[in-house]
């Protein structure tokens, strides 16, 4: 069996920059003919080194304008996967800074874990400038292995805080307890407008490390340690603040609710349980959802389910 190798280039993909909550919206759609450019929010203390400030030509049809006066032209951007490393600590911390919405947590010692864990994990940087920053990562984190450390003794009693659902914290419970050695806590997340053609790789490559790793990891504990029953996610998504306002805090069945990114969809609908809740930090949005509510999104979804995960994220991004 193959197995995943130092460094994986993908072909010329284009890279932008917009909202946030434009790329949320509008994932699964198709582009207008022109965008404007925004730099995210959460970059903008960021040093400009670490911020991949590159704007580049989405399709034939479409261009980008910079939003940047000190920028002129297009930039085509040649992506590659890498195993994460210590020097990567910055870029990924940037990425995961409203991971748990304003909690003040031990962020940095959850990054640290994710880094040391190079078996299982992979980050996404430019060909060619591998230190000008981290455009999206990917992990997965037994829950059972790491229990003792502080970052997921945090995490795990933050999630139990903000369940109101009864019969959802039960299960939640469960998983962070006695179940917490099969599950994995899967991590990933991205820079805006990352370039929807590589998720499907990337989330080959977690899942393919996962299954190497069971065969791979040299001691019977590591392996088992990937042997997942479920996963854990935590995530974002919108909701109309007319339906919050009725009283339906779970939105409808009928394309009311956003997602924060295409994928996440998928999970949702493939999920054994979730819940949602709302969130404290505010997110920038622009005109297409002031009417939205942003929200966390907890889900839960058996590892039996990843195959079809897999092949659903395909053809969303070829047919989206």
């Amino acid at each position: 069996m193959p197995r995943k190798p130092r460094r994986h280039l993908l072909n010329s993909l284009p890279l932008t920059f917009s909202p946030f909550a434009r790329s949320a919206a509008l994932a699964a759609h198709a582009s207008s003919t022109k965008k404007q450019i925004h730099e995210p929010e959460y970059l903008k203390d960021t040093p400009h080194n670490l911020k991949g400030n590159l704007h580049a030509k989405s399709s034939p049809d479409e261009t980008i304008v910079s939003s940047d006066e000190d920028f002129e032209g297009i930039v085509q951007a040649d992506f590659a996967f890498f195993d994460p490393k210590a020097d990567d600590f910055h870029g990924v911390k940037i990425l995961l800074q409203t991971y748990l919405d304003d909690k003040q947590w031990d962020l940095s010692g959850f990054v640290d874990l994710i880094l040391g864990q190079t078996s299982v994990g992979t980050v996404v940087k430019i060909e060619g400038a591998e230190d000008d920053g981290i455009f999206s990562f990917v992990s997965a984190l037994n829950l059972g292995r790491y229990k003792d450390h502080k970052c997921i003794v945090e995490l795990k009693e933050y999630l139990v805080s903000i369940c109101q659902n009864n019969e959802v914290t039960s299960y939640l419970k469960l998983l962070l307890g006695e179940g917490a050695h099969h599950t994995g806590l899967l991590v990933s997340q991205q820079v805006m407008n990352f370039p929807p053609q590589l998720l499907p790789p990337l989330y080959d490559a977690i899942f393919d490390e996962v299954s190497w790793a069971t065969e791979d990891e040299p001691t019977e504990e590591l392996r088992s340690s990937f042997k997942f029953k479920f996963y854990l996610l935590i995530s974002k998504m919108f909701k109309p603040r007319q339906s919050l306002r009725r009283g339906n805090p779970h939105g409808n069945e009928n394309g009311d609710i956003v997602y924060a990114k295409p994928e996440y969809e998928i999970f949702h609908k493939l999920s054994s349980w979730s819940f949602n809740f709302p969130l404290r930090k505010q997110l920038v949005s622009p005109d297409e959802l002031k009417g939205y509510q942003p929200m966390g999104l907890v889900m839960a979804v058996e590892a039996d389910k990843i195959s079809t995960f897999r092949t659903e994220l395909k053809s969303l991004v070829e047919d989206p």
